[in-house]
């Protein structure tokens, strides 16, 4: 991948728009809070006062990686287009009755999430195509067109189409685009065969319905940010990172924005790996906790775990089979609703919970001084010490500690009797204890023991609370890198141009077809690789080969890696070999006897992976030397300590500060427990590690 001279990253969250600009070696960074009713203001007030710091003007910049939660945040704010989805006969409630997986077995009253359009924004079509492609059931235009004017007399905005098998024929899908066409030439369409070309109705439907449920929102946004940013006089080209962590062109992510679904959080496993591997780190957890959300992942051998499969909004304690399933590949991570504008409020039961409510940037914490009246998170980490109400976000927000005084206390204190400072700890540890809980979890789920893994640390509120989270998890080392405030910002600007094309065609080992194989991947190669050329027409490409396999009979596949020639001079024993491999990484054994089927191909090009310069070696210096000191409340002791401030960029290689000690930054703050030390690498980075106890180990 080519690097230009001046490069932009912006990552627009729930509460604050992170803007990174490189010019060589050199970064220049930002946070202003986000702007709701036209986030692209947020993006020209960031670009303004990087580009002023920087000394370059925005038509000097080379190329702009963005990333947002806007796509995500539509689906589960439920903000989107007046969406119908047009199916086939018998399938209508496809997406309401889910699969038969119940993800709390025992509870008898339980709320399944609700499908994004209700019955009444379902229709259907006559014709059926079976489970190998042929057509059972022909499809008629004179079948399609009453259907379609039903449509356009209710006045839907976008419509998904998402028939029974279209993956393997998508003929009936593109008879009905074509009906649409001629009758509903405003509304926008999306094809379950194109978006998601997968078997399993169930996650293909709710996939297309996603895509043409935020299209309209998503297209509307690119549209006019592309027209402010060449209003500046930028004249380069702009990219959106996608969730499986690459980055495609503003033209594809139009057209596909559900490949925009964690496309922020995407970035920040992006910097996390790449910090992974400069400190030769293979096992790694990644903590990206912003203003509205927290995001963990599991990064192993340098390389974020990555799905077919994401679920949006999980409502039930991080679970399975609770959220809304989006079939496209995706970084592998848990987010949940805990940030630093988090809202806290006392349940029935006299318990404090904190989110998922945020209160955003607008009206934002109650210290923000901008008419909030809840506590938030913030307000908390205020109280605690946490944070400097002089010096928060740069010096660009004056935070007003009486306003988190008064919300604690009105919204906590009264109603269980505690103090100001009391409430505030009750807060931080209920939404330290979620964070916890979530990566728990999630390394249960994944068959990991977080005892051997190390944190990276970064976004606004992450350092704030990693300490903390490392006690409660048991991990003994922490790393919080340079610009960790804007960390999936700068993360965009280390991805490559990367787009992953899959499709579902089942075949099993003892009907091997090698030239239909041949085919097969070629064809998928050919599709991934446009995606990239339209990025980039001259970088080099790589290709990463993987079918998912499964003994016949199973429910469910497991992902198997193909070099190049493997994949494409296919042959039954060298598939038998992979997936017996990869079977016995996972489960420890193999099932003799039993024939092994392939579900889903899939063919992922991308450019190849930055350089990453080994960490040089260093050695305590010395002690860090303190600006002064304040007051830190400790959650193990349980009381206010004194603890020394430190600032990051008087912060020497190898110099060490002992907790509790603060060290400060514009646009974050990282907090030492008094459990914990912190040294700072030669790369830059703030390690915490737990401190020495008797007989020397940690």
């Amino acid at each position: 991948m080519t690097h230009s001279s001046i490069r932009l990253g912006v990552d627009i969250g729930g509460t604050f728009t992170d803007v990174v600009l490189e010019r060589g070696a050199a970064q220049f960074s930002t946070k202003v809070l986000t702007t709701y009713a036209a986030p692209e203001d947020a993006i020209i007030d960031g670009m303004g006062q990087v580009c002023a710091k920087a000394g370059v003007t925005p038509d000097q910049i080379d190329q702009i990686i963005h990333g947002t939660t806007l796509a995500t945040n539509a689906l589960i704010e439920r903000r989107g287009a007046k969406t119908a989805l047009i199916t086939t006969e018998g399938f209508r409630d496809v997406i309401e009755m889910r699969t038969e997986s119940r993800f709390e077995q025992y509870d008898l009253n339980l709320n399944l999430p609700e499908p994004l359009l209700p019955r009444q924004m379902r229709f259907t079509v006559p014709g059926r195509v079976d489970a190998l492609g042929h057509v059972l059931k022909p499809l008629t235009r004179a079948e399609v067109e009453p259907v379609v004017d039903q449509i356009a007399a209710a006045g839907f905005e976008s419509v998904a189409v998402g028939l029974i098998h279209s993956y393997l024929n998508d003929e009936h899908e593109v008879l009905v685009r074509d009906v649409l066409a001629e009758k509903m030439p405003d509304a926008m369409v999306s094809l379950s065969c194109e978006v998601s070309p997968q078997m399993r109705e169930y996650e293909r439907f709710n996939t297309v319905v996603a895509n043409a449920y935020i299209k309209p929102l998503m297209k509307s946004y690119l549209g006019r940010l592309e027209g402010r940013l060449r209003a500046e006089g930028v004249g380069c080209a702009i990219f959106l990172m996608h969730s499986g962590g690459g980055i495609i062109s503003l033209e594809n992510a139009a057209e596909f924005p559900v490949r925009l679904v964690e496309s922020g959080p995407a970035g920040g496993a992006v910097f996390a790996a790449h910090i992974a591997a400069r400190h030769g780190l293979d096992k790694v957890l990644s903590f990206d906790m912003g203003g509205t959300t927290a995001k963990i992942c599991l990064i192993k051998n340098q390389t974020p775990k990555t799905s077919r499969v994401f679920e949006v909004a999980r409502t039930y304690r991080f679970k399975k089979g609770s959220g809304m399933p989006i079939s496209i590949p995706v970084i592998d991570m848990v987010e949940i609703g805990a940030g630093g504008g988090s809202l806290a409020h006392v349940d029935a039961m006299r318990q404090i919970r904190v989110g998922p409510e945020s209160a955003g940037s607008e009206p934002g914490p109650a210290c923000y001084g901008r008419g909030g009246e809840r506590p938030a998170v913030t307000d908390a980490d205020l109280i605690l010490g946490k944070l400097d109400p002089d010096n928060f976000a740069g010096g660009s927000i004056a935070l007003d500690p009486s306003a988190s005084a008064d919300a604690l206390r009105a919204q906590i204190g009264e109603t269980l009797d505690m103090d100001t400072v009391e409430a505030a700890f009750g807060v931080a540890e209920v939404v330290d204890e979620n964070m916890a809980n979530a990566a728990r979890v999630h390394a249960v789920e994944n068959g990991e023991d977080l005892s051997d893994y190390t944190m990276i640390a970064f976004g606004g509120a992450a350092p704030l609370h990693a300490g903390r989270l490392c006690e409660k998890l048991g991990i003994a080392r922490c790393l919080v890198p340079p610009g960790a405030g804007v960390g999936s910002a700068i993360g965009f600007l280390r991805a490559p141009y990367s787009f992953e094309a899959n499709r579902s065609v089942y075949m099993r080992l003892s009907d091997f077809d090698a030239d239909t194989i041949k085919t097969l991947l070629a064809d998928l190669q050919a599709e991934a690789t446009g995606f990239v050329r339209s990025c980039d027409a001259t970088a080099e490409i790589l290709n990463e080969f993987k079918v998912y396999m499964r003994y016949a009979g199973q429910g469910w596949e497991i992902p198997i890696p193909l070099s190049e020639a493997q994949a494409m001079s296919p042959d039954a024993e060298t598939f038998q070999r992979r997936f017996e491999e990869e079977y016995t990484k996972l489960f420890a054994r193999i099932v003799a006897g039993m024939d092994v089927e392939i579900t889903v191909w899939s063919v992922n090009a991308t450019t190849p992976p930055q350089g990453v310069d080994p960490l040089d070696p260093y050695d305590i210096t010395g002690a860090a030397a303190a600006t002064g000191t304040r007051d830190l409340f400790d959650p193990v002791q349980v009381k206010v300590l004194q603890a020394q401030v430190v600032e990051r960029d008087s912060l020497q290689t190898g110099q060490v500060a002992q907790g509790p000690a603060a060290i400060v930054e514009a646009e974050t703050t990282i907090i030492i427990p008094a459990s914990r030390d912190a040294i700072r690498a030669s790369d830059g980075c703030v390690e915490i590690t737990s401190k020495p106890v008797a007989g020397g180990t940690p």
